[in-house]
């Protein structure tokens, strides 16, 4: 498998030149911008010829053109450097979507988020392992998948990877798997959630439960709406917030086992490895959430970093497609994917479930 598909993006690595970083993200920018206004002159084709046409969101359309170009034509090694740091945008945009939230809305919305991703990742974790077992993949590929797919995708992966001590090809299917049921739910929740008839609310709390990888949840939000994306990127930095704690647990088993490094005795030490895995661009949120919560954000600033959001999804958006190369995705094997597919389907149908039973019989984390 090539290596693009089993590591995380570059990001931006130390020592390599600003100017390397150029071309990829202009083919960012370039993709992100296509994206948009498809959107803009499709929506006036069609209304001036009073078709009836859904509006499909830009976030699909970067998308759209970047799978077309990274599946056809492909990405020239020269982009790959700014393409690959479409995670750091996500990143950047999550900070500047603080300013959106006050901290009550964060702290309701977050406690509910935290109850519902205790009992989906517990349930959908337990189904992933059993399916693995009878698939008869190994163990440590079996928990990766479980990681990946409860808690947080790649990130989860990746976190997960040194403190198991899984095997690189295990690690490269499990990516693999999980970026191919990445695609497959930013394409398939939002035509259900219109089917279902969910609130932008609610859809973004389903999104933010039940979709894997950071960036494909955010894609999967703006999708739907504007506002539905909001919840999702607050939902599923509740969750990405869990990695620490659940690496740490998959550690300790395959530790006792004799199959992993133990980790330091004492709490300080586990403490420490839970801060290590820990995402700290969710604290930037929460700071940013913060000032904006006690206004020392005032309205100009407050426009400023929604703009900066919105360019930072956008670059985020195009690089989704552009970093997904289904025929690398084809050579996983069949085994892993089906894993995959049985998680989405479970974490799927469960949160939909609970987001249902919490919002409309609770009335639980509804933000007015």
């Amino acid at each position: 498998m090539a290596t693009e598909t089993t590591t995380p993006a570059t990001e931006f690595v130390p020592g390599r030149r600003v100017l390397d970083y150029l071309p990829g993200v202009a083919l960012l920018i370039a993709v992100g911008l296509l994206g948009k206004y498809t959107q803009i002159w499709v929506n006036d084709f069609a209304h001036d010829r009073e078709w009836r046409f859904p509006d499909i969101e830009y976030v699909l359309w970067a998308i759209l053109f970047g799978l077309i170009i990274a599946n056809t034509v492909g990405v020239h090694r020269i982009f790959k450097p700014g393409i690959g740091t479409y995670e750091f945008w996500l990143k950047v945009g999550i900070v500047a979507l603080g300013s959106r939230f006050v901290l009550g809305d964060v702290a309701k919305l977050g406690g509910t988020s935290f109850v519902l991703i205790l009992v989906d990742m517990t349930v959908a974790g337990a189904i992933i392992l059993v399916v693995a077992r009878l698939l008869g993949l190994s163990g440590k590929l079996g928990s990766l998948l479980a990681v990946g797919t409860s808690i947080c995708g790649v990130s989860a992966i990746v976190a997960a990877r040194g403190a198991i001590r899984a095997r690189n090809a295990d690690v490269g299917y499990a990516i693999a798997a999980i970026l191919a049921l990445g695609a497959v739910a930013l394409f398939t929740l939002p035509a259900i959630g219109h089917g279902l008839g969910l609130t932008d609310h609610e859809f973004g709390l389903w999104a933010g439960l039940a979709v894997d990888n950071t960036a494909e949840t955010t894609a999967t939000g703006y999708a739907y709406s504007e506002e539905a994306g909001k919840v999702a990127v607050l939902v599923k930095s509740t969750r990405n917030a869990l990695i620490g704690f659940v690496v740490l647990g998959f550690g300790l088993y395959w530790a006792a086992r004799g199959e992993a490094d133990a980790l330091a005795p004492g709490l300080r030490a586990k403490a420490a490895f839970v801060w290590e895995k820990f995402p700290k661009f969710v604290l930037g949120f929460l700071v940013v959430s913060a000032l904006a919560t006690v206004h020392w954000i005032d309205k100009a600033q407050l426009a400023s970093l929604a703009n900066v959001s919105k360019w930072a999804f956008l670059l985020t958006f195009a690089g989704v497609g552009l970093n997904t190369d289904f025929r690398e995705l084809g050579r996983t094997g069949w085994r892993p994917l089906v894993v995959a597919v049985v998680g989405l389907v479970v974490v799927a149908t469960v949160s939909l479930g609970l987001m249902l039973f919490t919002t409309r019989v609770l009335h639980w984390g509804v933000v007015d």
